[in-house]
């Protein structure tokens, strides 16, 4: 029960950085595809219908962290209190932003949003890679798994890096969503982002794949050593689409290679939840953080029966909402 409850949270959170992450993207690299008004407009226009429902998987895996694995949920959310309340202020001013910026017939006013939501957007990407980093490099825990460093602490290279890589790999999963779904200039310019930052992408890649291995090394007959193969074989082919300028193409192979690295990073992870620090030190796993089995059976029910009404709710939305949008 504990393993499905692992997988039922793994999944979430994919799917959460699938979905709402191309709308991130799309977001952190309007100021970049948009270059008037009406273009900037149709960007945000772009992501309307969908990034609200995007949002709901970051809320049901926070939900399901707390009902499967309270203790990994109490220490994740003492440890990384500052950067989580950040990223709600960011979440929040997000979507004002999206509300309100066409609540006005001035230029100037539109301008003030979409800044607002563009840096809102990557500053929430930057906060979520830095999360991911020290999750995969560890944290201090005391003996009550409660965390005992520093906000400073968090902010170590290799969780930057992460986050830097982070950053590019949704700008252009959002380049590649843009370009898919807006026609005119701003699809254009999406795709030369799309061919321009990937060469970013596969170095980044590179660069925390080596540093992820070299910390954490997998057993030679693991599978895990066979997913930072499957991943940048999704990156060439991603660049193969982006040249024969099919942005559905690229965009599947973006969401491929995204799925493929939060998978080996779930499996690097897996059993812990929060690895200690430095890499050996105990931490917290699926088998200590887990509640009764009847409190986990019915976490688990519910969690799936979640799942199973966002995946009959998703397609309609994609089907009636997810024709062109034009600038015009």
């Amino acid at each position: 029960m504990s393993i499905a409850g692992f997988i039922v949270v793994a999944f979430m959170i994919t799917m959460y950085v699938l979905l709402d992450g191309y709308d991130l993207g799309v977001a952190a690299i309007v100021p970049l595809i948009g270059r008037t008004d009406r273009e900037r407009g149709a960007a945000m226009e772009s992501i309307g219908p969908f990034w609200n429902g995007n949002e709901v998987w970051l809320i049901a895996a926070a939900a399901a962290l707390f009902a499967l694995f309270p203790a990994a949920y109490a220490a994740s959310f003492s440890g990384f209190y500052l950067p989580f309340i950040l990223v709600l202020w960011l979440l929040m001013f997000r979507g004002v932003a999206i509300e309100l910026r066409e609540h006005l017939a001035s230029e100037l006013w539109h301008q003030f949003w979409d800044a607002s939501f563009a840096l809102s957007s990557a500053l929430l990407i930057v906060l979520f890679g830095l999360s991911l980093g020290n999750v995969l490099r560890g944290v201090p825990l005391d003996a009550s798994g409660y965390f005992q460093g520093t906000f400073a602490f968090l902010l170590n290279p290799y969780a930057l890096l992460v986050a830097a890589f982070a950053l590019a790999t949704l700008a252009v999963h959002g380049a590649a969503f843009a370009a898919m779904r807006i026609d005119g200039q701003p699809a254009v310019r999406a795709m030369q982002l799309l061919r321009r930052g990937w060469w970013v992408v596969v170095t980044l890649f590179l660069a925390v794949t080596a540093l992820t291995i070299a910390m954490r090394p997998p057993a030679a007959a693991s599978w895990l050593v066979a997913m930072p193969m499957l991943s940048l074989g999704a990156l060439i082919a991603e660049r193969r689409f982006a040249r024969r300028a099919s942005a559905a193409g690229a965009f599947a192979m973006s969401c491929a290679f995204i799925a493929t690295l939060l998978t080996a990073a779930a499996g690097t992870l897996y059993p812990s939840l929060l690895p200690g620090f430095p890499v050996g030190e105990a931490g917290i796993t699926i088998f200590n953080a887990s509640p009764s089995l009847a409190a986990l059976s019915c976490a688990l029910v519910v969690s799936i029966a979640g799942i199973v009404a966002v995946a009959i709710y998703a397609p309609i939305v994609w089907r009636r909402m997810g024709g062109k949008v034009h600038v015009e």
